[in-house]
């Protein structure tokens, strides 16, 4: 299983990061085709809903409102801090969940959530703000950013949502008996359960910029 999970995120990573690095139309493109997998994903999990019509809509605004945020994020005014933000991003979420399962397997302890999601623990949660919080400062860093603290507690702020965004979609899987969203990516489940917790990211990130006069430097 590790071994697939490691193979599956070598074959994701370049072509998401090249298309984060070169931008547009590339990462446009690569949103498009996310937004599409991950509406299928939720029309498939949510297939037995009651209220399906309901269901429908709100999984729209879920998955639809954090992708254009995403794109504003990096082809707004300045494309360069754009491309910055989002490889900033991308690195602090993929951070925040190594470093919640690596402090939640290694260290244990009471359970975060345990109705929704029984892995999760609170050792887990801290170790996911951690590694958030150091791997944003890295790469902050790297592109020659100079308020490393206020980037370490944006980034741990950050991966803590992003978390948060994880158990809204465990919580959706469970209301609807899922497992995972598909099975769609070998090792991993679906597309949405990789990037739960980015799309709660991204819309957090986009309402920090809107609120900071439309400026996506969330550092100087």
């Amino acid at each position: 299983m590790l071994l697939t999970r490691t193979l599956s995120a070598l074959v994701m990573i370049p072509p998401v990061l090249a298309a984060i690095w070169y931008g547009s139309p590339y990462f446009e493109i690569l949103v498009a085709v996310a937004i599409v997998i991950m509406a299928w994903e939720w029309l498939g999990m949510t297939s037995g809903a009651a209220n399906r019509l309901g269901w429908l809509a709100f999984g729209g605004v879920y998955i639809v409102a954090p992708s254009l945020a995403l794109i504003w994020l990096r082809t707004g005014e300045d494309p360069g801090m754009g491309r910055d933000t989002v490889v900033w991003l991308f690195v602090l979420v993929w951070a925040a969940d190594i470093g919640a399962y690596a402090a939640g397997r290694t260290i244990g302890g009471p359970k975060l959530a345990p109705a929704i999601s029984p892995n999760k623990t609170w050792a887990g949660l801290f170790g996911c703000i951690a590694a958030s919080a150091a791997a944003g400062v890295a790469t902050a860093d790297y592109f020659g950013h100079t308020d490393l603290y206020g980037v370490a507690m944006i980034s741990g702020f950050v991966g803590m949502l992003s978390q948060a965004g994880d158990l809204f979609e465990s919580s959706v899987k469970r209301r609807f008996d899922r497992k995972d969203s598909s099975h769609l990516i070998p090792g991993h489940g679906g597309l949405l359960d990789r990037v739960d917790g980015l799309l709660a990211a991204a819309f957090a990130v986009a309402l920090i910029g809107y609120a900071n006069e439309g400026n996506m430097a969330l550092w100087p």
